[in-house]
Formats: structure tokens, sequence, C-alpha cells
């Protein structure tokens, strides 16, 4: 039931938020010059697919968790993106293609292995990623692996459509930072 929701929001979205990602988009090829960031990460069933968002550090910054990256790498425009999540949009297409759900576990990097194991052994990996969850509206990140990986199994064990459209409301009124870059 939640993959109909996803793929009517996500087109949705696409769609009404079409002219703001546009700007975004211009915005950001004036900022860094490069204003998508692409990302190998792990999705469903440990299947690899590319991560979409609006680019928020300088393009030299290094393949890692944002909670590794020195604070100096995200850009002027980045931190408005970041602060106000608008850099996340693109992940919609991501959801319509399937390689996401709105609501679930957000993907990690392959290099994560820490949070990898940990999320393997509570079956994180059954189901698709998404933009936003219960750790997520709760400012759990990637930096405290074992915690975010039992927070992830209680949303999986708990998910209705009640509480996949309670984070949804959550994120959009601004519940939950995300993962942090170091200061």
């Amino acid at each position: 039931m939640t993959r109909l929701f996803d793929i009517l929001l996500s087109f949705l979205g696409l769609v009404l938020l079409s002219p703001i990602m546009i700007l975004i988009f211009v915005f950001g090829f004036f900022d860094s010059g490069s204003p998508l960031f692409f990302q190998k990460r792990i999705g469903r069933f440990e299947k690899p697919f590319i991560f979409i968002k609006f680019r928020s550090m300088s393009p030299d910054s290094p393949s890692v968790a944002s909670h590794i990256v020195d604070s100096s790498k995200i850009t002027k425009f980045g931190h408005f993106l970041r602060k106000t999540k608008l850099d996340e949009l693109p992940q919609l297409w991501n959801v319509l293609k399937g390689d996401m759900s709105l609501v679930g576990p957000r993907p990690g990097l392959f290099n994560q292995e820490e949070l990898f194991e940990v999320r393997k052994r509570y079956g994180v990996f059954n189901v698709r990623p998404g933009m936003t969850g219960l750790s997520q509206v709760n400012n759990i990140d990637m930096s405290t692996p074992k915690l975010l990986a039992e927070m992830d199994a209680k949303m999986i064990e708990t998910l209705n459509i009640f509480s996949y459209f309670k984070y949804i409301i959550l994120t959009i009124i601004g519940k939950g930072q995300g993962d942090a870059a170091r200061h």
C-alpha cells in the first residue's frame, strides 16, 4: 500500500515542485558549478542504486557520511538547502523509480561498514530506504550506527499508513535535522 502512495506523492511532488527545483538547480550551478550530487548507496536487499540530491558541499568533498565531513565544505547556498531540507527534493525521482520510499531507513554508504553490519543483523535491508523516518524526526543520524539501526528496525516493525504520513508531515514541518557535518 505504501508503494502506491510513494508513486502518487513522488510524482505529484516532482510536478508541483519542479519550478522550485529548477530555481535551486540554477542557483546551485552558480554556487558550485555542479548543482546535482550523485552517490552510490545501499538499497533494498543490499543492492546498490544511484542516490541523487542537490549539491550542498563543494565538489571536492570526500564521499563519506556527512557527519564525518568538515562543515567548511558546505557551500553558502548549501547551508540554506540543508536547513530547509530542499537538498533532498531530487530523491523524489529515486522514490518514483522504486529505489527508495518516502518513508524508510536513510540509505547508507558502502564504506559505512559498522552501520552496514548492524543494519544487516536487524533486517533493515529488507525494505526500501527512505527520505525520512523515525530516526530522522528524532535527530538520530549515522554517527550512532547501533542506535540508528535499532530505530530503523523499530520503525519497520511498527510502520503503518498512519505513521507513514506522520513521518512525512513531521519532516515537512521541520522536525529533525538529519546528518550534521562536523564543526
